[in-house]
């Protein structure tokens, strides 16, 4: 039985005071509904404000995992502007993101470069959501399968099997990110299944089915259950919905009912 997984990615949002009141909100529900016993919970707060974000959830107690959007897979160095794992882990974050699509497709990271983003993640001792992802032409072009399996081959070449335990894949179809649009539930199931298949291929039938797969692309509080209910989806990575307590709410509550149901 796989635990779900829902993490808020805020990308470049909100402000200190906002950061601070938005993961206040969620710790004090999170908390008095002991929702981190059915479905595990992330906050990737702008680099900035994990600080801030980090003395809410130290104060109030609640399970919430406070994340990062992304690091440099250095260890120290002439990277302007960049953050290293270990910068992360000192200021309080425990999971980080890797090859979000929109660092792969507006940044412009390789699948070399999130492979050393991953690794180094791993390396440190921090928990890895790798993302990976077709865009609209690709899938159009019906080589959605063979996207994802390439990025999910690149972006784990090296990894270590004893680091699968502090791994999970998020599936975000770049062009259901932000537009309204999303897979329906069976087309989410069939990306999410090849990918069980190709970590089969790489780590073995038991790793591959221990290994969480969340789905990302325009899940809202309403579409959530339906969604989580598939079989190989394992929660969900939520971006704009993840800005307002009540939607992000809903959609955690959906994936801690479909852990009781599955």
């Amino acid at each position: 039985m796989r635990k779900p997984f829902v993490g808020g990615n805020w990308k470049m949002n909100l402000d200190a005071a906002a950061a601070r009141t938005l993961a206040d909100e969620l710790a004090r529900t999170v908390a008095a509904d002991g929702l981190d016993g059915f479905c595990d919970i992330a906050i990737f707060p702008p680099f900035v404000y994990i600080p801030a974000v980090l003395g809410v959830l130290r104060d109030r107690p609640s399970g919430i995992m406070l994340g990062a959007q992304d690091l440099w897979p250095g260890p120290a160095g002439a990277f302007t502007g960049e953050v290293s794992a270990a910068m992360l882990i000192d200021c309080g974050a425990t999971v980080v993101l890797t090859g979000h699509s929109e660092r792969r497709h507006v940044i412009g990271e390789s699948d070399e470069l999130i492979n050393r983003k991953a690794r180094a993640g791993l390396d440190a001792g921090l928990s890895v959501i790798l993302c990976i992802g077709e865009t609209l032409d690709q899938r159009t072009a019906g080589r959605t399968n063979q996207v994802n399996e390439r990025q999910l081959r690149a972006g784990l070449a090296g990894v270590k099997p004893d680091q699968l335990v502090r791994l999970t894949i998020a599936y975000e179809p770049v062009w259901a990110i932000g537009t309204g649009k999303n897979a329906t539930p069976a087309d989410a199931q069939d990306a999410h299944a090849h990918c069980r298949a190709v970590l089969t291929s790489l780590f073995g039938n038991a790793a591959a089915a221990s290994i969480r797969v969340q789905y990302g692309g325009s899940v809202k509080a309403s579409n959530a259950a339906e969604l989580f209910a598939q079989p190989d989806i394992d929660g969900g990575l939520i971006g704009g919905a993840s800005l307002k307590a009540d939607e992000f709410l809903g959609i955690v509550k959906a994936a801690a009912a479909s852990s009781q149901a599955k």
